[in-house]
Formats: structure tokens, sequence, C-alpha cells
């Protein structure tokens, strides 16, 4: 597993539209990526917290793909509705090196 976050900053007044923006862009671009296993987008619980996105890779090279790929050079385009709602931002990406999964 591969994982790719982006902490986004926005303002608590633009995060309702912020919202809006981003979830459509998960939702039109994202199903059939190939690799991409999840994609979650935390909201956070205090004004000082930026919101996270999260997105879970079966490989790096399956992020890197998609990263060189028509569909997220579109979704970034469309961007623009998001963009003007961040401040600041940081993506960072992750190998897991321990995965404890509980289940009732």
């Amino acid at each position: 597993m591969f994982i790719a976050t982006n902490r986004l900053f926005v303002p608590a007044e633009r995060a309702e539209e912020f919202e809006a923006h981003f979830r459509s862009n998960m939702r039109a671009y994202l199903p059939g990526v190939p690799g991409l296993r999840r994609s979650t987008l935390l909201r956070p619980t205090r004004p000082d917290q930026p919101y996270v996105s999260v997105n879970e890779f079966d490989t790096e090279d399956d992020f890197r793909a998609w990263v060189a790929s028509d569909s997220f050079k579109e979704a970034h385009r469309r961007n623009s509705g998001i963009a003007r709602h961040v401040t600041g931002n940081a993506v960072e990406t992750f190998q897991p090196s321990e995965d404890l999964l509980l289940i009732p």
C-alpha cells in the first residue's frame, strides 16, 4: 500500500463551498483510477487545523501513474474553484510501517 496525503488550509468562512467543490471533484475524477483503493477527505475539528485528503493506492507506481494521467490534470485544471478557498497546502507520501485492522 502507498498513501498520499494533502493538507489543505481553508478559512472557516470558505469551508462549506470548499467541501462541495472537493467532493464533486472526488466523485467525478477518482472512480476507476487504477490502483486507487480509497480516497477520504478529513474535516478539521479545530479552526487551526487543515483539511486532509488521504488517497490509498496499491503501489507507489499506481500513485505516480495517476499524477501523470489526463484525469489528474483535468481534475486539477478544474480545481480553480477549489484553489480560491485554499490558503496553503502540503503533499506528503507514506508507506505503512504497521497496519493493524481491528474488526469486531
